[in-house]
């Protein structure tokens, strides 16, 4: 089986900036909610700590630096 076929992901990591996730993939909260409706696309998770739309980033971490 070739190996690229078992990937439903890519996490993208970035210096001082988010997580870019691109692939099919959903985001579950604490509770079991998906936070990703259509479950396909490039999402961006904070990774700074400071967006106010938490897990999602909302561009906080250019003014925290």
């Amino acid at each position: 089986m070739d190996d690229k076929k078992k990937i439903a992901a890519k996490l993208h990591l970035t210096k001082g900036g988010p997580i870019r996730i691109v692939g099919r993939f959903y985001v579950v909260d604490t509770q079991g909610n998906n936070l990703t409706p259509d479950g396909d696309g490039d999402v961006y998770l904070c990774a700074c700590g400071n967006s106010k739309k938490k897990p999602f980033c909302d561009g906080s971490h250019k003014t925290h630096v």
